[in-house]
């Protein structure tokens, strides 16, 4: 394995992915600078960063962002630039003015169709998966017609944006009509979304019943050269974004995901979520085709820069980077949260996993980032108000892509 420092770029220093990233690189002896278009974010004050740089916000001014991008890996002499988030459908659409370093992501094209809820499931049905039934839907004609059509056939459905991000906007079916009237949703009782069009349309999914499976991968030319599987029981409301990570042993996942590989030749970090009902079948539901919060659960002992620095090294010797630490994270704040609605194991559950879990951004050598987060969400209410949206639309307001050329 490689021991030569190396001069990393990561975008998206908002993200706790990006903070754990930078703490694992600066761990393995490598130089760790970022470039966040937010003025607050967990990186700007992590002891593992060498210096972070303020950019333009890539949704707003993608051209003046990977300019700044093209800038910085030359000043800074970067050999590899690495996206965390959904800014690097920008970072890729801007791939031909980044030649000075590898830069680790697909072709736009190919992002594109893996985030587009809609379209990953024509996907993954052409290369044979087994796939909950999807409708796109892409007018409020083709909505109504949805929802009646499912009420007639006594259908639980899950309605969700083709584009979105930490499950906002989900619907799912009735809680109470899972166990005693299925059905009893009519026509006319889901309103039709705003915004639905053609360039935001939606999805009507068969509503799976089962637990929940995430995973997170690094692929290489068709090879997974890192995987992690871990249960997400606890979440911000019912369908929200994971904010508890438990390490699961799960083979199927990891086959599930080799067989994706090799049927796709992907590279890159990919995340996966899976319905997995009692008869042990995996439905995959969603991807995001960058970082997920599975890097939570790898140490530094276990190597996983060297996933993201040399897959092939690891593709020559056959080797695949698991979490042997058997270690579990979360998000505190968000996790506290959860205390008031704890789910089916109730408060006793609930507390054994808050008190058996590390928070993923307060370490004792780095403690800043930990006091930061009462600035970004106070940022992040700002923008919220400004934009009359809620305060988790606020924190991608700037970096999040919905399809657009």
């Amino acid at each position: 394995m490689s021991t030569e420092a190396r001069r990393i770029l990561i975008t998206g220093g908002r993200a706790p992915v990006a903070l754990e990233l930078a703490r694992l690189f600066k761990a393995a002896g490598h130089r760790v600078y970022v470039a966040e278009s937010a003025e607050y974010h967990l990186c700007r004050v992590s002891s593992a960063v060498e210096a972070s740089f303020r950019v333009p916000a890539p949704r707003h001014q993608p051209q003046a962002y990977v300019q700044r991008l093209a800038a910085l890996t030359e000043e800074l002499g970067i050999h590899c630039l690495i996206p965390t988030c959904e800014e690097i459908f920008y970072v890729s659409a801007g791939l031909e003015h980044l030649t000075g370093c590898r830069v680790l992501t697909s072709d736009r094209r190919i992002l594109a169709g893996l985030h587009h809820k809609g379209e990953f499931m024509v996907l993954l049905r052409s290369l044979g998966f087994k796939v909950p039934d999807t409708v796109l839907i892409s007018s409020t004609e083709e909505w109504r017609r949805a929802v009646k059509q499912a009420a007639q056939r006594g259908e639980q459905r899950v309605y969700k944006p083709a584009y979105s991000r930490f499950a906002s906007k989900v619907i799912l079916p009735d809680k109470s009509s899972a166990s005693t009237n299925p059905h009893s949703r009519v026509p006319g009782e889901i309103e039709t979304p705003a915004g639905l069009s053609a360039e935001a349309p939606w999805v009507s999914q068969e509503y799976i019943q089962g637990r929940a499976v995430c995973t997170y991968s690094i692929l290489h030319g068709g090879t997974v050269v890192a995987h992690a599987a871990y249960d997400c029981r606890y979440r911000t409301g019912r369908s929200g974004a994971s904010v508890y990570f438990e390490p699961l042993e799960h083979p199927a996942a990891l086959e599930w995901v080799q067989r994706f590989a090799a049927a796709t030749g992907f590279s890159g970090q990919i995340g996966f979520d899976f319905i997995e009902p009692e008869n042990g079948m995996l439905y995959p539901i969603e991807c995001n085709p960058r970082a997920t919060s599975g890097i939570h659960l790898f140490t530094p002992e276990e190597g996983l820069t060297e996933a993201l620095l040399n897959p092939g090294l690891l593709v020559q010797s056959g080797t695949v980077i698991v979490p042997r630490s058997a270690r579990t994270a979360m998000l505190t704040l968000p996790m506290l949260g959860c205390g008031f609605k704890p789910g089916p194991g109730g408060l006793r559950s609930w507390r054994r996993a808050l008190l058996g879990a590390a928070d993923v951004v307060y370490r004792k050598d780095d403690r800043r980032p930990a006091r930061e987060q009462f600035r970004i969400v106070y940022a992040a209410w700002k923008t919220a108000r400004r934009h009359r949206i809620s305060i988790t639309e606020a924190l991608t307001e700037d970096i999040e892509w919905n399809g657009e050329a």
